[in-house]
């Protein structure tokens, strides 16, 4: 089969430190596949290069088929792939409704004008149902909760029918209950067709919602597999599970 996503020896230097090291994976299509690692083992920081926030030193990627030369977020956002961080970002100052028609691609001062088509303002209400944010639709987005926020950004990255979701740390510092709900919007998406790969410090959910694991220890690629094999490999052991 062939990938959905290739990462192909990415390696990043800050100064004299290597936060990435030949770097290379490859993420298959109609998979939920998790990026894992103890913290600082670059995970983040491929994330970056990967979605053109970050230019690699060395190394690149192959998305859908085709080389990309010079990685952009909005460029990749076009081509299908988006992405979460781990501080939601959002548009404080507008409203919930309002950062989904943003992210269906429209400027600010064109919400909810004549150029916002019909089929994006029904598309964000069907998402506002999905998530459960319709009654607050019409709040500053800076309103929200913390656990909001995140699923609110989760949204707002579904609303170009992305073919591959990154999510960095989509259940940091939320309730077991935002969890769940994450979880559960994972799974959904996954069955419509939606590819994921994810970084994520919650074992017990990585080990029950994903497969396979990928591996990072010092900014490398050291195991890559099904949960069952990434939990007895003694290389994983030492680097992460075993901490």
């Amino acid at each position: 089969m062939t990938a959905l996503l290739e990462v192909n020896g990415l390696t990043k230097r800050f100064g004299g430190v290597t936060a990435v090291d030949n770097c290379s994976f490859t993420v298959a299509p109609g998979t939920i596949t998790a990026l894992i690692g103890p913290n600082g083992s670059g995970k983040t920081t491929v994330f970056n290069m990967i979605t053109g926030y970050l230019k690699p030193d060395e190394g690149g990627i192959s998305f859908d088929g085709q080389v990309i030369e010079k990685p952009s977020p909005a460029g990749l956002y076009r081509e299908g792939l988006s992405r979460t961080f781990q501080q939601a970002r959002i548009f404080p100052e507008l409203s919930v409704q309002e950062n989904l028609v943003v992210a269906a691609g429209y400027s600010w001062r064109g919400l909810f004008g004549a150029r916002v088509s019909k089929a994006d303002r029904v598309r964000a209400g069907e998402m506002l149902e999905e998530f459960r944010l319709s009654g607050l639709a019409d709040l500053p987005a800076a309103d929200l909760s913390y656990g909001q926020r995140k699923l609110l950004e989760f949204a707002a990255v579904l609303m170009s029918r992305p073919k591959l979701v990154l999510l960095d740390e989509p259940t940091a510092g939320v309730n077991p209950v935002m969890i769940d709900t994450m979880e559960r919007h994972v799974r959904a998406r996954h069955k419509e067709g939606v590819t994921f790969l994810i970084v994520e410090h919650d074992m017990q959910l990585v080990m029950r919602l994903c497969d396979p694991v990928i591996v990072l220890d010092r900014g490398a690629t050291i195991a890559m597999g099904t949960p069952a094999d990434v939990q007895i490999n003694p290389l994983v052991l030492d680097a992460y599970l075993g901490d």
